[in-house]
């Protein structure tokens, strides 16, 4: 039998177990159609749950491994994958799917680094201020977003086009080595030809993004895009109408438009770093 390519580690939760699902019936030599006569389920359920359309539930998982004779294979990976999306808020969680599954992504940042970008020193600075969080769980939190960032590792990882307010190279939410860690982590960034870092000047005196920040995802072709918006006068964090797009997708270009080009704004960082760390 030919070899089955292994699912993408970098893929969402959904699209992970998706893959490890279709790969155990195939070995199986089974049909979706002789799967899902086992599992009690249509035929167009399983082929949802393995394109990622759908998500699974532990009871389904449970099924399949007995059905198939694989002890728990499956209901321990869809455990792990359930603990692991549990130390995010749970408002959060509807948009790490589309922030994996995207081929761009279009941020503004007014107050902080975003976290795609963000170093575990610098990450743990803001996640560690949560009065009601353990240690353990603050660890667990950093963890969760340093997963996040491993959709920059992608032999083909999404388009960034980040557009940050000067304010946020000075602001000092930290002592001068995790400043200085950071500034070093932008500047790598800004060096990655997938990955177009600009800064808005205080000079450029433009008011589109004063508002808040917020993120535009592009996905596939022939699919909407969906926005997360830290605050935009808009009730729902995570949204796809059309209304909200345009306006963002206009302020983003606005934004763009009054920004540093891309050498003047590392160089901005550059400046930025030296005056933090003498």
């Amino acid at each position: 039998m030919t070899a089955l390519p292994e699912p993408d580690p970098y893929a969402s939760p959904r699209i992970r177990f998706g893959a490890e699902l279709r790969k155990v019936r195939l070995l199986s030599g089974l049909s979706q159609q002789k799967l899902g006569n086992l599992v009690h389920m249509s035929v167009s359920q399983v082929s949802m749950i393995e394109n990622g359309r759908r998500a699974p539930s532990l009871d389904f998982a449970r099924k399949v491994d007995a059905a198939l004779g694989r002890g728990r294979e499956l209901t321990d990976l869809l455990d792990r994958l359930n603990r692991a999306a549990d130390q995010l808020p749970r408002w959060f969680r509807p948009w790490l799917d589309f922030e994996r599954e995207a081929e761009s992504l279009h941020i503004w940042q007014l107050s902080m680094v975003p976290g795609l970008l963000q170093t575990e020193d610098y990450a743990r600075v803001f996640l560690s201020r949560n009065p009601d969080a353990t240690a353990d769980q603050i660890e667990e939190y950093i963890a969760a977003r340093m997963t996040r960032q491993e959709i920059l590792e992608r032999p083909v990882s999404p388009l960034l086009w980040v557009v940050l307010d000067e304010s946020v190279l000075h602001r000092p939410v930290a002592g001068p080595e995790v400043m200085k860690g950071q500034f070093e982590r932008l500047l790598q960034a800004g060096e990655n030809p997938r990955i177009t870092l600009q800064i808005l000047p205080y000079g450029a005196q433009s008011v589109f993004g004063l508002l808040g920040s917020f993120t535009i995802a592009d996905l596939s072709k022939g699919e909407r895009s969906v926005a997360y918006i830290e605050s935009q006068r808009i009730e729902d964090p995570v949204s796809d109408r059309s209304g909200d797009l345009k306006n963002l997708a206009f302020i983003h270009d606005s934004i763009r438009a009054d920004a540093l080009p891309r050498r003047e704004s590392l160089n901005l960082i550059k400046e930025t770093m030296r005056r933090w760390t003498t």
